[in-house]
Formats: structure tokens, C-alpha cells, sequence
């Protein structure tokens, strides 16, 4: 059974259309990534799923309960860190997550036990009796990420989590988050911008703009399917004759000139060695060729243009 499974889900905010048709499966024990730029319709998709908001149209099934009718029971089985970290800066970390346990109704040694299993591994079970009001910004988010976790939940959805920290907290917590689901064995529905954290974190991936769906796989099969293998080629002596030859080649996809730096999209990388054999033959004087695989940046902005 899929942890998420929708079907033509759509949800307008007077004309606007936030989130249009979408269909999609998340497998369990995944993490999921849901890639959009802001406005696309990543957050008000978390709050169809968890019961939140109510679908115009469309349906549902969050751990196989129908989001329109079983709401109570998807929240009770899931964690959620939204727009806020939902932490209180006068308690400690131990304070905090204690709070939030008791509301789940843990028993007080199953609290205590929780909280250990989870501060540890982030580097924050030492300084647990700390008010956090002065922590860092990202001490504070890895702790609302416990915090989701408190109630041991089958599935958790992060909004951004990453949003607004520096790059060094930022890979800090992408490597605590990761540590997590493979200590936590829980699904995690990650909506994010940042295509370098979907890289690193996730399983699959679904690429979101003005509410609709446009992509939806691994991050390697989006690579296969949407862009080409990239060639760079650095040099001198190009000129307008040798771009428009190289177009005529059928192995060239896309070309793009960047000063002294050609980049050519191909059709197959193994032959790449047909190109630089063509510009060498036609004069150009090349210091540097490098073959790249495109990144799921390449691939979202592909997509995204395309859409256009």
C-alpha cells in the first residue's frame, strides 16, 4: 500500500487554481520530494493530505484513510513541521518535546526514552535543559523536526525545512534528516525549492508548478526522460560558421555559447568524441572538454520553462 495516493486532486482559491488534477502515489518508507518555486501549490497540497483543507474535486488516501472523511485518523498517524517550528523559546529541548509527547499521550518513561532516541543522534541530548530561545536558527529547526517525530509517526511532512538557513545549518540538517529516516524507517513528504536537498535526500521526486503536476519519478529516471547529456567545451576561435555546423549535427540537441564555453546538449555521451573531433576540424583551438550528466536543477528548469 502507497503511504499517499491521490486522484485528480484540485483545490481553487477563487480563480486561482493552487493545486489542478494532481495525481500522484508516494511508495512507503520513501522519501518524497515535491519540487516547486514558491506559489506552486506545495503547501496547500500538505494541507489537502492532511485533511486541512477540503478538495473541490478529486480524492485522497493518506496511509488508506480518505483525506475528506478520516482526517482525525491521517493526523493522529502523521507529523507536520509547516510555515512554523511550533516550539515554545521559554522551554527547554527536553521541555519541548515532553510537552508534545504528553499531548500524544505517551506514558512519562516512554517520553523520556523518546527524547533521548531523538536528540542524540542530532547532537542536542547534552544541552536538552537549555531554554532554546537563544539557540541558532537551525538548532531550533532540527529540533522542530524531532518534534515531529515525538509520537513515533508513519509518516511526517516537512515544508520547506531547510528554508532560511545558512548553507552550513542547511547541510547540517539534511544530513540529521537523513540519519533520521534511516534510524525512524518512516516516509517523508518533503516540499522544497532547493533542488541540491532533493538530490541528496530523495527517493522520488514530483516537480509541481501553477498547481499542476509535470514530472514524477526517481531523480535519475527525470534525468533520462526530460533533459540530455551535457558536454562542455572550452576554447577559443568559435565562431558564427562552427555554431551553426554543429547544429546540423545530428548528435546535438542544444547549444549554448557562454564567452569562451560552448555547452552542447547530446543524444548520446559515448559519442561525444564526434563533436570535439568537428570543432578541432573546423579550427577551434580547445583547451578543456568535461562530459556531465545533467543535475535535477537542469531538470526542473527544463520543465518548468517548458511549461511556460
Amino acid at each position: 500500500m502507497n503511504a499517499i495516493q491521490t486522484t485528480q486532486l484540485t483545490r481553487s482559491f477563487g480563480s486561482l487554481k493552487a493545486v489542478n488534477r494532481l495525481t500522484l502515489e508516494v511508495p512507503r518508507g520513501t522519501v518524497f520530494g515535491f519540487l516547486g518555486p514558491n506559489g506552486s501549490g506545495k503547501t496547500t497540497t500538505i494541507r489537502l493530505l492532511l485533511g486541512l483543507l477540503d478538495a473541490d474535486e478529486g480524492t485522497a488516501q493518506v496511509l488508506g484513510f480518505d483525506t475528506r472523511t478520516q482526517a482525525e485518523q491521517i493526523r493522529i498517524r502523521c507529523g507536520a513541521l509547516l510555515e512554523f517550528h511550533g516550539l515554545y523559546e521559554r522551554l527547554s529541548a527536553a521541555g519541548n518535546l515532553d510537552y508534545y509527547g504528553s499531548i500524544w499521550h505517551m506514558s512519562k518513561a516512554d517520553r523520556e526514552k523518546r527524547i533521548q532516541e531523538l536528540l542524540e543522534p542530532l547532537d542536542l541530548f547534552n544541552r536538552r535543559d537549555e531554554p532554546i530561545g537563544r539557540w541558532s536558527r537551525g538548532m531550533k529547526q532540527k529540533l522542530a523536526v524531532a518534534r515531529t517525530l515525538m509520537h513515533r509517526p508513519e509518516l511526517i511532512f516537512l515544508d520547506e525545512p531547510t528554508a532560511g538557513l545558512d548553507p552550513v545549518a542547511s547541510a547540517t540538517l539534511r544530513e540529521d534528516l537523513a540519519a533520521l529516516v534511516s534510524q525512524e524507517g518512516v516516509t517523508i513528504f518533503l516540499t522544497t525549492h532547493n533542488l541540491f536537498e532533493a538530490e541528496k535526500l530523495c527517493n522520488h521526486v514530483g516537480v509541481i508548478n501553477h498547481g499542476q503536476l509535470l514530472a514524477l519519478g526517481s531523480p535519475a529516471d527525470l534525468r533520462l526522460k526530460t533533459t540530455a547529456p551535457r558536454l562542455y567545451v572550452t576554447g577559443a576561435g568559435i565562431t558564427s560558421q562552427i555554431l551553426e555546423d554543429l547544429k546540423n549535427n545530428s548528435l546535438v540537441k542544444k547549444i549554448q555559447k557562454q564567452n569562451e564555453k560552448l555547452v552542447v546538449d547530446l543524444t548520446d555521451l559515448t559519442r561525444s568524441y564526434e563533436v570535439v573531433a568537428q570543432l578541432v576540424a573546423a579550427g577551434m583551438r580547445i583547451d578543456e572538454v568535461r562530459k556531465e550528466k545533467v543535475d535535477l536543477e537542469d531538470v526542473f528548469l527544463q520543465l518548468v520553462e517548458e511549461e511556460k
